[in-house]
């Protein structure tokens, strides 16, 4: 996953300030809870035939957090 970390790399003239380890357990969670969050969409839509407003909820929130995260350290 080092590619999150020199995504989330912020560089400040010669230097560069990498992202404190909370802010990568938190992206690496966000993006496990999409992955496992899209699998119970999917399984619900094949068992049950219909869509779960409630999953798609969870699911774009968590989206929006890790974007958020990508454009708030590049600002």
């Amino acid at each position: 996953m080092n590619s999150i970390k020199k995504i989330l790399t912020v560089k400040r003239g010669k230097f560069e300030e990498p992202p404190s380890e909370i802010l990568l357990l938190i992206v690496y969670f966000s993006m496990f809870g999409i992955a496992v969050l899209t699998a119970l969409e999917v399984a619900h839509m094949i068992v049950f035939h219909s869509w779960n407003n409630e999953i798609f909820a969870a699911l774009t929130t968590l989206i929006g957090n890790v974007l958020g995260i990508f454009i708030s350290r590049k600002a």
